[in-house]
C-alpha cells in the first residue's frame, strides 16, 4: 500500500529594514510568502536610515542572515524593494534566492489574476519590474544583437517597452468596455466592499449573495471585481461588488495598474468598510483604506465600517465602545449576515419618499416597469388608468413622472 505525502514546501528567512518610524512587524510579509507557497522557518530584523548600500544590511546582520541561509533555507525574502545590485551582492554571498516584497507582489498577482483585464494589468506591472532588472546573461559586453549596432541589452529592453505599449493598447480597450458596463451599473443601487486584503470581503460577499466567489485563507486570493446580487432579492434589486484588497506597501505599478478595478466603488451608493476585527493591526489598514478612496474621488460617498470575523474575539465590549456606529458581523454566522443585510437594505430605504404616480391605460406597460424598477406599495384603477403607490428615492422620482406620461 502507497500513501501521499505533502510535498514540503522550500523554506524561506524573513527580512525586515523598517525606516524612521515604519512598523517593524513582518507579519504580512509572512502571510505573502506563505501565499507564494514557502514555510517561514525564521526572520530577522534591522532598522536603518536608509536602503542605500550593497547589502542593505549592516555587515553584523549580513552575518547572522548568512548563517540562517546555512540551515537549509531555500531563500530570503525582503520586505523591502531592492536594487538589481543589491539582489545580485546578496544571493552571492548568501548562496540562496533573494527576493524583495515588490517581487513576491507581482508573482503572486500573475498567478491568481483570472480576467483578461487583470492579467493585462499584471503583465504591465511585472514587466516594469523586470525592465531595470534585465541582464546581458551570458552574452558579452560588446555583443551585437542586430546590424544595427543595437546591444542584445538594449534590444531585450526595447521589446520590453514595446510589449509595455501593446499591453497598455489592448488594456485601454478593454477599460472602455468595463467603464460602458460600471456606467451602466451607476443607476442600480450598489454597494460595494472595500477594506485590507484577507479581512473577510469574499466570505461576507458568499454569505450576502448566495454566490461561490473563492474564498481562501491567503492574501490576494481574488483580484478581479466581483459583481452579484443582494440574496433575497429586493425590489429594486441591490448588487454587491467585492473589490481587490488593499496592503500596505503596494507596488506604485500594482496601485496604478489595479486604480480601475477599484472604480467600481467609485460609482457604489454605498461603501462598508470591512476590517478584520481580530487583528490588531485593523485601525491602521482602515486609515489606509480610507486615505486611497479619498483619492479616487470616494470620499464623499456614504459608509459604513464592518467589523468582521467577531467569532474571533472573546469579547465586544470595548470595540463597541470605541466603534459604536460599527456594524458588527461573523460572515460564518447566519442571524448575524441577516441582520447586515437588514442593515443594508435599509440603509437604502431611509431616504425613500412614497408617492402615487397615475398610468393612462394606453402606457400600461408602464406599470409593470415601475414594479420591476421600484418599491410597488399598491396600485387603484381609475376609468382613465391606474394610479401606482411607488416608494423611492426623491431623485428618481422625476424621471418615473416623465416614463408614465409617455
Amino acid at each position: 500500500m502507497t500513501y501521499e505525502t505533502e510535498e514540503p514546501q522550500p523554506r524561506a528567512v524573513l527580512v525586515g529594514v523598517p525606516l524612521d518610524d515604519e512598523d517593524d512587524s513582518l507579519t504580512e510579509l509572512g502571510q505573502l510568502a506563505k501565499t507564494l507557497g514557502y514555510d517561514v522557518v525564521d526572520q530577522l530584523v534591522q532598522r536603518r536610515r536608509s536602503l542605500s548600500g550593497p547589502y542593505v544590511l549592516g555587515e553584523g546582520k549580513l552575518e547572522d542572515l548568512k548563517q540562517l541561509c546555512e540551515e537549509d533555507v531555500e531563500a530570503v525574502i525582503f520586505d523591502c524593494e531592492l536594487t538589481p545590485s543589491q539582489v545580485s551582492n546578496l544571493q552571492t554571498a548568501c548562496g540562496v534566492e533573494v527576493m524583495d516584497r515588490t517581487g513576491v507582489i507581482v508573482t503572486i498577482f500573475s498567478r491568481h489574476a483570472r480576467t483578461r483585464e487583470a492579467r493585462l494589468q499584471v503583465e504591465i506591472a511585472r514587466l516594469k519590474y523586470l525592465a531595470p532588472r534585465v541582464r546581458k546573461a551570458g552574452r558579452g559586453p560588446t555583443a551585437r544583437a542586430d546590424k544595427g549596432g543595437e546591444t542584445a541589452l538594449e534590444l531585450d529592453k526595447r521589446r520590453i517597452r514595446d510589449r509595455i505599449a501593446e499591453l497598455k493598447k489592448e488594456l485601454g480597450s478593454i477599460a472602455d468596455e468595463a467603464a460602458a458596463n460600471r456606467s451602466r451599473r451607476a443607476e442600480e443601487r450598489c454597494v460595494a466592499l472595500v477594506g485590507y486584503t484577507n479581512a473577510g470581503k469574499s466570505s461576507l460577499m458568499r454569505a450576502l449573495t448566495g454566490s461561490q466567489v473563492l474564498v481562501e485563507d491567503k492574501l490576494f486570493a481574488t483580484l478581479d471585481t466581483t459583481v452579484r446580487t443582494l440574496q433575497p432579492e429586493t425590489v429594486p434589486k441591490i448588487l454587491v461588488s467585492d473589490t481587490v484588497g488593499f496592503i500596505r506597501k503596494l507596488p506604485h505599478d500594482l496601485v496604478a495598474s489595479f486604480r480601475s478595478t477599484l472604480e467600481e466603488a467609485r460609482n457604489a451608493w454605498l461603501l462598508l468598510f470591512v476590517v478584520d476585527a481580530s487583528d490588531p493591526d485593523f485601525r491602521s489598514q482602515l486609515q489606509v483604506t480610507r486615505e486611497v478612496l479619498d483619492e479616487l474621488g470616494a470620499g464623499e460617498i456614504e459608509s459604513r465600517l464592518v467589523l468582521n470575523k467577531i467569532d474571533r474575539l472573546d469579547s465586544l465590549a470595548e470595540l463597541r465602545e470605541e466603534f459604536p456606529e460599527g456594524w458588527f458581523v461573523s460572515a460564518k454566522d447566519p442571524a448575524s449576515v441577516e441582520e447586515l443585510r437588514a442593515r443594508v437594505v435599509g440603509s437604502f430605504e431611509a431616504d425613500m419618499v412614497e408617492e402615487e404616480i397615475f398610468v393612462p391605460y394606453a402606457l400600461s406597460r408602464v406599470v409593470g416597469q415601475l414594479r420591476a424598477q421600484v418599491n410597488v406599495l399598491g396600485e387603484r384603477h381609475s376609468d382613465e388608468g391606474t394610479f401606482v403607490m411607488v416608494r423611492t428615492e426623491e431623485s428618481r422620482l422625476a424621471g418615473l413622472r416623465e416614463m408614465a406620461r409617455g
